[in-house]
C-alpha cells in the first residue's frame, strides 16, 4: 500500500448512524422524566449534560412527531433514520463508510471530471451546434459506471442530451421525489490554463482533494445521485415512492434547451404540483457565529438583464463632438453604479429566518444584530432598514441577500481608432431582491437613461420593443426575465419535506448541526421547475468539517475533497429512504 491508499484508507467520513441508533435505543427517555421529577436540584445540570448533547434519533411512524419548544423561532426537528433497516441496506451503510467505497468513488468523480462538458454562451440549437457532441461521451462514460441504474431504471433523452431516470415506485399515491444536478461546467479560458496548479480536465487526486472543473459545480453531485441510486439497487432496495432524476445540460447558459425542456416533460408526464420534494444544487453547510450551520436554499432572488443601446452619427475622429456614444454610455453607467438599491431585509426573505436561527442558537451571534433582530419582530419595514444594514456589514455576500443587485458585465462599441463609434452596447445584470421585482429595475434605469438621453438630445425608446433609431438610447429586456422564486415552506409542524431534509442533515452530521433556512443569490435550473413542486431545496449535502467556501467554482483550481463527496452520497442516500417512509402532511 502507497502513502496515498494509506492516507486514503485513514479518513474519517461521517458519524455511524446505525451507531447513533443503537445509542438511541439504550437511552430511556421515561427514566429521564422520573429522575428530572424526582430530582428537581438536578434539572439544570441533566438538561445541559444530557439532554442537548444526545438528541435521540428520531425514526419513522405515526407516533414519531417532531417535537420542540413551542416559542421557539428557529425549531430543529430530531435526527431521521428509516425504519426500513435490512441486513443488506445496514451493510450498505458500513460499505459507504469504508476506505474501498472511498477509493472507488475517487475514481468515479475523477472520471467523470476528465470529460470536457463545457457550455458557452454562443451557444447554437441543438443539432446544429458541433459543440454539443461533448455530451455523448459524458453519457456513455455514465452508462458504464453505473449499470444497475441502467438496468432497472428507465433511462429518457430529453431535447438529445437531457437525461431523466425513472426509479418507479410500488405506491402510485405518493408524489415522486426528484433530484437534480447538471452535467455542463463553465468554460476554462485559454488564458487561465497555466494558473491552474492541475490541469482543469485531470480529475488529479491530491490525497484530499479532486481537482479540476466540474468537480464542485457540478458533477460531485450528479455523480453522488448516481452512487447512492447504484448502491440502493445493489442492496435490494425497492423504492415505495418514485425517485426521478433530471441532469440539464446547460445550467450554466441559463438552462434554457436543457431544464427548459426536461422539466415541461416532467409537467407533462405528472401534472402541476405532482412532485413531493425537488433537491438541486445550492447552498451547503458553513461554520456560522460559532455554530455549524445548514443553510439549504429555499428561495432564489429574481433576474433581469437590460440591454443598453446607444446610436449616434459617426464620422472622422479628428472632429469629435464634445462626447461620443461611448463617452455617453460611460456616463450613464457611471449613473446607475452610483445609484445602488436599497439594503431591505423583506419579512418573506429566508434570511431573516437565518438570523432568528442564529440568535437562537449561535453562540457567538452579534449582539447588536441581536437587538435590532428583536425590535424588527418579523417586520423589517424600518427605513432605513437598520437590521439589514447591521447583518450587511458581513460583507458582500450576505449583504447581496438583501439588496437588488447590479453588475455591467458585457460592453462593446466602436471598429476603428479613427473612426466615432455609431452604436455601442452594454449589458447590466441584475439580481432581484426578495420583495421587489424586474419592472422595478426597469423603471429605475429608464429613469436614468432619460436625464442622459434628454442632457445629449437623444431620443428613449424604454422597453417598448421599438426598432434602434439613429440618435437614440434603446432599453431591451434581454432574454429570460425572472421573478424571485416562491418561498419554499419549512413548518417543521408534523411531518414535512423541509423536516425530513432536515432530520436527514441532522443524522448524518449530528445533531450539534442547526438547519435554517437560506436563500440562493445566483438562479439554479430550478427556476424552470416552480410548478412542479411548492417543496424545492437548493441544497449541496457535502460537508467536510474543513473546507469552507464554494470549492473554487467558476475559477481556477476547482476542487472537491473525497471526505465531501463521499458524504454528499451518504446524505442522499439516506434522503432517498427517510422520503420513502414519509407521511407527509
Amino acid at each position: 500500500m502507497d502513502e496515498k491508499q494509506q492516507l486514503i484508507g485513514t479518513l474519517p467520513v461521517v458519524n455511524d448512524i446505525s451507531e447513533q441508533r443503537a445509542q438511541a435505543k439504550k437511552s430511556s427517555r421515561w427514566g429521564t422524566i422520573k429522575l428530572i421529577t424526582s430530582c428537581a436540584a438536578l434539572v439544570a445540570l441533566l438538561h445541559w449534560t444530557f439532554v442537548l448533547p444526545q438528541l435521540p434519533l428520531k425514526h419513522h411512524g405515526k407516533h414519531g412527531k417532531h417535537h420542540h419548544h413551542q416559542k421557539s423561532q428557529c425549531p430543529q426537528v430530531e435526527p431521521l433514520v428509516p425504519s426500513q433497516q435490512s441486513d443488506q441496506l445496514v451493510n450498505m451503510d458500513a460499505y459507504l463508510k469504508s476506505s474501498t467505497f472511498l477509493n472507488s468513488s475517487i475514481q468515479r468523480l475523477a472520471g467523470a471530471v476528465q470529460i470536457d462538458t463545457q457550455s458557452f454562451d454562443d451557444l447554437g440549437a441543438v443539432g446544429k451546434d458541433k459543440r454539443w457532441e461533448v455530451f455523448y461521451p459524458f453519457h456513455e462514460y455514465l452508462e458504464e459506471t453505473f449499470p444497475l441504474v441502467y438496468e432497472h431504471l428507465k433511462v429518457e433523452k430529453v431535447n438529445t442530451h437531457g437525461l431523466v431516470y425513472t426509479w418507479q415506485g410500488s405506491d402510485a399515491k405518493l408524489k415522486p421525489t426528484l433530484l437534480m444536478a447538471h452535467q455542463d461546467t463553465v468554460p476554462v479560458p485559454d488564458a487561465t490554463l497555466d494558473a491552474w496548479t492541475h490541469p482543469p480536465w485531470s480529475g488529479y487526486f491530491d490525497g484530499k482533494e479532486i481537482w479540476g472543473r466540474g468537480s464542485s459545480d457540478c458533477k460531485n453531485q450528479l455523480i453522488a445521485i448516481l452512487e447512492s441510486v447504484e448502491f440502493l439497487l445493489d442492496a435490494g432496495f425497492t423504492p415505495a415512492r418514485t425517485v426521478l432524476l433530471s441532469f440539464g445540460f446547460d445550467e450554466e447558459i441559463s438552462g434554457g434547451q436543457g431544464a427548459g425542456t426536461l422539466a415541461p416533460f416532467i409537467l407533462e408526464r405528472y401534472g402541476p404540483d405532482s412532485l413531493a420534494v425537488i433537491v438541486d444544487e445550492g447552498a451547503g453547510i458553513s461554520d456560522e457565529w460559532g455554530v455549524t450551520m445548514a443553510t439549504p436554499g429555499v428561495a432564489e432572488k429574481g433576474y433581469t438583464d437590460v440591454v443598453i443601446t446607444i446610436r449616434m452619427p459617426g464620422g472622422h475622429s479628428s472632429i469629435p463632438p464634445d462626447h461620443t456614444a461611448i463617452g455617453v454610455m460611460s456616463e450613464l453607467i457611471t449613473l446607475i453604479e452610483a445609484d445602488k438599491y436599497p439594503l431591505h431585509l423583506d419579512g418573506k426573505n429566508p434570511y431573516l429566518s437565518q438570523l432568528y436561527c442564529g440568535a437562537e442558537h449561535a453562540t457567538e451571534f452579534p449582539k447588536k444584530l441581536g437587538k435590532l433582530l428583536d425590535k424588527a419582530q418579523g417586520q423589517c419595514k424600518a427605513k432605513p432598514d437598520q437590521l439589514a444594514a447591521e447583518a450587511a456589514k458581513a460583507g458582500p455576500a450576505i449583504q447581496y441577500l438583501m439588496q437588488t443587485s447590479i453588475a455591467v458585465d458585457v460592453i462593446g462599441g466602436g471598429v476603428k481608432v479613427n473612426a466615432l463609434p455609431e452604436r455601442v452596447q452594454a449589458i447590466v445584470n441584475h439580481r432581484i431582491n426578495v420583495g421587489e421585482h424586474p419592472a422595478d429595475a426597469h423603471a429605475k434605469i429608464a429613469g436614468l437613461a432619460k436625464e442622459v438621453a434628454k442632457k445629449y438630445g437623444l431620443a428613449l425608446h424604454s422597453f417598448d420593443n421599438t426598432t434602434e433609431a439613429p440618435s437614440s438610447i434603446s432599453l431591451t429586456a434581454f432574454e429570460h426575465v425572472l421573478e424571485p422564486a416562491p418561498v419554499t415552506p419549512t413548518s417543521v409542524e408534523g411531518e414535512t419535506a423541509y423536516s425530513v431534509l432536515s432530520g436527514s442533515i441532522r443524522a448524518l452530521y449530528g445533531s450539534e448541526v442547526i438547519v435554517a433556512p437560506g436563500i440562493m443569490t445566483g438562479n439554479t435550473d430550478t427556476k424552470y421547475y416552480w410548478d412542479l413542486s411548492r417543496n424545492i431545496f437548493r441544497f449541496a449535502p457535502g460537508y467536510d468539517g474543513e473546507s469552507s467556501g464554494l470549492g473554487n467554482i467558476h475559477t481556477v483550481d476547482e476542487r472537491v475533497s473525497i471526505k465531501n463527496h463521499v458524504n454528499t452520497v451518504q446524505w442522499f442516500s439516506l434522503f432517498i429512504r427517510n422520503m420513502d417512509e414519509a407521511e407527509l402532511e
